[in-house]
């Protein structure tokens, strides 16, 4: 149901921290025009911790409403509590989006079965088809992948976004799931080979800065042409490296910015990218032929 390259998309604020909806239309719209295949909302990458839920009810209205019939739109609706999680999923996912997407618990550290009735409960709260999302590193839990096999068997849960990089993950993922479940690269630099191994895509930081040549990269390795899917992300290698050289999404929204689509606020705790960095990400940028129209920091 999901594939090619879904972007993980930054949440614009305007300089005194409220959101942005002029540059919101604006990212979206850009999105669309690049062919992106998919929008993200509310996911880490939008700052989801520092979102309020109508903060979030309202951009994925906005989403639903300026890009319905052009691509699909996700929100993130997970958090570290279930009775939350159910009750986020079950309003958010009555909004008109295609999907939701649903974090595992952080900080709890849960077992495996309690992820399997986390995400359960989820899944039956949701008006439309769910995807997990794994990501150890900031979580300090991995679900692992004979327990998304258990919940890919639930009819409402149709995908995967896994932000581990080994492409041995990726095989066991595709061995412990049905045919028809899509399994997602949550990692730009090893998306590519995510997908070759079997992935339907990938759910992408580097989208928000270079959206079309993502998703050419995943058109090709979706049609067989490993060739041409790793030479055009050979442009985007530095993308990917860089856009993490501090906590994202603090590097990427910094990027996005540059372009001019977005202001450059950010919520605390996070803070704008480091003069020590900028011109490392700006050499990314360059280097993936991103035009860039302020780089001023």
């Amino acid at each position: 149901m999901f594939s090619g390259s879904l972007v993980a998309i930054v949440t614009p604020m305007t300089a005194d921290g409220s959101l942005d909806w002029a540059a919101w239309e604006r990212l979206l719209d850009f999105h669309v025009q690049e062919r992106t295949d998919g929008i993200v909302v509310a996911g880490t990458t939008g700052e989801s911790p520092a979102l309020g839920l109508d903060e979030i009810a309202e951009l994925t209205r906005r989403a639903v409403d300026r890009c319905r019939g052009s691509l699909p739109v996700i929100v993130g609706t997970g958090t570290n509590s279930t009775a939350e999680t159910v009750a986020r999923t079950k309003h958010l996912s009555r909004l008109g989006v295609d999907g939701v997407m649903v974090v595992t618990p952080y900080y709890n550290k849960p077992p495996q079965e309690g992820l399997f009735r986390h995400f359960s409960a989820a899944a039956a709260a949701s008006a439309v088809p769910v995807i997990l999302y794994n990501v150890p590193g900031r979580t300090a839990v991995d679900l692992l992948p004979a327990t998304v096999g258990r919940l890919a068997r639930n009819p409402q849960i149709v995908a995967l976004k896994d932000a581990t990089t080994s492409v041995e993950r990726a095989r066991q993922l595709l061995d412990a799931c049905p045919p028809e479940f899509s399994v997602l690269s949550g990692d730009d630099a090893s998306a590519i080979e995510w997908i070759g191994a079997g992935a339907k895509g990938v759910i992408s930081v580097s989208a928000n800065v270079a959206p079309g040549r993502m998703h050419a990269a995943c058109a090709a390795a979706l049609a067989g042409d490993a060739a041409g899917a790793r030479a055009i992300d050979g442009t985007l290698s530095l993308l990917h490296r860089d856009l993490f050289v501090e906590a994202s999404p603090i590097p990427v929204k910094w990027a996005v910015a540059r372009m001019g689509l977005i202001g450059p606020t950010i919520r605390l705790p996070l803070v704008e990218l480091s003069g020590a960095h900028q011109e490392t990400v700006l050499r990314a940028m360059r280097a993936a032929g991103v035009s860039i129209k302020d780089q001023a920091a």
